[in-house]
């Protein structure tokens, strides 16, 4: 999926959601997310195999999609953290009931191959 999507309005809502949080980590990221601010140097340690180039392409993304806020804290060496936006928080507020969701079709598929 392209990203110009995420910012398409003559696409289905449905499509320009999935374009905000397509990729293998952005719903892990808020996921960390909702905790509260975290550093990148957090947020690589608490998600093993995310690298720091794909970590800082997903968090500029979300960024610019407005999901996250950057703020650089004017100490040295420079401190950058990261949190959820308010859009960020309503969207992770959607994605736990799709994870609901997602929990229950699993369980499902689990008691109809045991039945089998």
């Amino acid at each position: 999926m392209t990203r110009s999507r995420a910012q398409d309005v003559n696409v289905c809502g449905v499509t320009a959601a999935i374009a905000v949080i397509d990729g293998k980590w952005k719903t892990s990221l808020i996921w960390q997310l909702e905790s509260g601010p975290r550093r990148p140097g957090e947020l690589r340690r608490a998600l093993p195999g995310l690298s720091e180039k794909v970590l800082t392409q997903a968090l500029r993304e979300m960024e610019a999609d407005g999901l996250v806020h950057r703020q650089v804290h004017d100490v040295l060496p420079l401190k950058t953290t990261y949190s959820l936006t308010g859009n960020g928080r309503e969207l992770s507020e959607l994605l736990n009931s799709l994870s609901d969701w997602g929990h229950r079709r699993l369980e499902g598929l689990t008691e109809t191959r045991s039945a089998s």
